[in-house]
């Protein structure tokens, strides 16, 4: 089974900047793509942003284009998401996990998760 360790979150004001970190053993996002979710208190996990194998390729949720960045460190195994505009609605728990395409959107490929990274924007 594949290890997925999220870290990076953290308590910032609504306007800052975080940058979260997703380790995976193996080679698993040189073989498949990577994207992070996010849940928020009471609503469902929702897919926010994708990166390709060769990290050529980028998708984002429309409610993140343009202030979230996803990238990877191949040599590294580890996926990246520079969040930056952050404001209160992006509040919620972060969780990478290896994606495959879902009608016009992306969902996780395997059943399992990390203990994710809380991420908390305060008004």
């Amino acid at each position: 089974q594949v290890q997925l360790v999220e870290s990076g979150g953290g308590l910032v004001q609504a306007g800052g900047s975080l940058r979260l970190s997703c380790v995976a053993s193996g080679r698993t996002f040189s073989l498949n793509s990577a994207g992070w979710f996010r849940q928020a208190p009471g609503k469902e996990r929702e897919f926010v942003a994708r990166i390709s194998p060769s990290g050529s390729r980028t998708d984002y949720a429309e409610f993140v284009k343009g202030r979230f960045t996803i990238s990877k460190d191949g040599a590294k195994n580890t996926v990246y998401l520079q969040m930056n505009s952050l404001n209160p609605e992006d509040t919620a728990v972060y969780y990478c996990n290896t994606v495959i395409p879902y009608g016009n959107t992306w969902r996780a490929r395997a059943d399992y998760w990390g203990q994710g990274t809380q991420v908390t924007v305060s008004s």
